[in-house]
């Protein structure tokens, strides 16, 4: 079985064809690049306040922190990629659990972890406060 030589006008359009394929394929994975690299950045970043009556210095308030920050990264919640941990001290202070309580609520964390039945009580009357402010707004 003998085959012919390709012409040059088949080799023209070949080579045509396919450059043309290769540019629509490039084109179209330049138009979807965006849409994928969207997709993957789709989780919204979760935040998540800790009240604690502590100092911020002391050793078991620091120790129920990190076992927060294990437990939730063993939950696949990693902080700076998919959660932020914003802590507030009261050091032992009613006033300053309560102003501290006031700066979580206004951050508007997804959820609040106070730390203790005064810290509780603080998140309880900040978050009642923050939430009547939203709706004169």
């Amino acid at each position: 079985m003998t085959t012919q030589p390709l012409s040059a006008l088949t080799m023209l359009l070949s080579r045509h064809t396919r450059r043309r394929e290769f540019i629509t394929l490039l084109g179209g994975a330049a138009a979807a690049w965006p849409l994928s690299a969207r997709a993957q950045q789709g989780e919204r970043m979760r935040r998540v306040g800790v009240l604690s009556g502590s100092a911020p210095d002391d050793p078991d308030a620091q120790a129920r922190l990190a076992a927060l920050r294990q437990g939730l990264q063993q939950l696949g919640w990693i902080e700076g990629r998919n959660l932020q941990i914003d802590a507030r001290w009261g050091a032992g202070d009613a006033a300053e659990t309560r102003k501290a309580a006031t700066e979580l609520a206004a951050l508007a964390p997804d959820v609040i972890v106070p730390s203790g039945s005064a810290g509780a009580s603080a998140v309880l009357q900040a978050t009642r406060r923050a939430d009547r402010i939203r709706d004169r707004a």
